[in-house]
């Protein structure tokens, strides 16, 4: 079993040292299902559109995230 040792050099940050042998990871391939999973959960799409938001206030971003919001609903709700 490998142990993480840190190995501290005057007043740096430490160095993390492994003593022993990693262990090589065992394990199965994800089955089909979850790679159908996971390719479903990155195909999901958010309501609020990617960036950064600069506001003077957080009103001003109280209010975006509720239009956002419901814009979301509204669209939801057409598409029944």
């Amino acid at each position: 079993m490998a142990t993480i040792v840190p190995i501290l050099i005057g007043d740096q940050q430490p160095l993390m040292r492994v003593v022993g042998k990693h262990r090589d990871r065992q394990g199965l391939p994800p089955s089909p299902e979850a790679i159908a999973a996971q390719a479903a959960m990155a195909r999901y799409m958010t309501r609020a559109p990617k960036g950064v938001f600069r506001y003077n206030s957080h009103e001003e971003m109280d209010a975006d995230r509720l239009r956002w919001q419901v814009e979301a609903i509204q669209a939801v709700a057409e598409s029944r």
